[in-house]
């Protein structure tokens, strides 16, 4: 029975902890751009960067 003591504030805390930070990501604008994120990976801007260019030897 003392461990629930103990146990249920803990919990509580890191639920409002966790909500915290939610709230805070909501403020901040993380959740703008869903889209934008998801398509990014569709586009290939750095196609070929450090590697060598390769000439034939004639």
């Amino acid at each position: 029975m003392s461990n629930l003591l103990l146990l249920i504030p803990i919990a509580l805390f890191l639920g409002l902890l966790g909500l915290g930070a939610f709230l805070w990501a909501l403020k901040s604008g993380q959740f703008d751009d869903m889209d934008g994120a998801a398509n990014r990976i569709l586009f290939d801007d750095d196609e070929n960067i450090g590697v060598p260019k390769q000439t034939d030897p004639k």
